[in-house]
């Protein structure tokens, strides 16, 4: 009799995984829906630095502008008056998401200006200007 009581605890004492299992599942896809994105400009540039830099992270969508006047947005090389056209886009997609204007240092500070109109024409007010902080 003693041999039979035995062999239930053992029989007891496993423990199902398949419920701790479904919680994890369940956290990865809220983790991956609930994700956002970064929209990368698609080239890097030399940015100037400022000891008043701080991070923001709320800009979502990166224009950037090259020393010889190349905008990119989205990985593609774009002309100034298709700024606004491409920002309505991308702000469709992610609608709270700001503008993070990546200059190069040696670019035209008047292209920097029509870049940031065509944004605010797009319906974006929260532009900010990439800058590496100062030391």
């Amino acid at each position: 009799m003693r041999k039979q009581h035995v062999s239930m605890e053992a029989e007891d004492s496993t423990i199902d995984m398949t419920p701790m299992l479904d919680i994890v599942f369940i956290m990865l896809i809220f983790f991956i829906v609930t994700t956002s994105f970064v929209k990368e400009s698609g080239v890097s540039v030399s940015r100037p630095s400022a000891s008043t830099a701080s991070e923001d992270k709320n800009g979502n969508i990166m224009v950037a502008i090259k020393p010889n006047g190349e905008i990119w947005v989205d990985k593609r090389a774009i002309d100034v008056r298709s700024v606004r056209a491409n920002i309505e886009k991308l702000k469709a997609e992610s609608p709270e998401s700001g503008v993070v204007i990546q200059a190069d240092t040696d670019a035209r500070t008047g292209l920097l200006v029509q870049v940031m109109d065509q944004v605010r024409l797009a319906g974006i007010s929260s532009i900010s200007i990439a800058a590496d902080p100062g030391r």
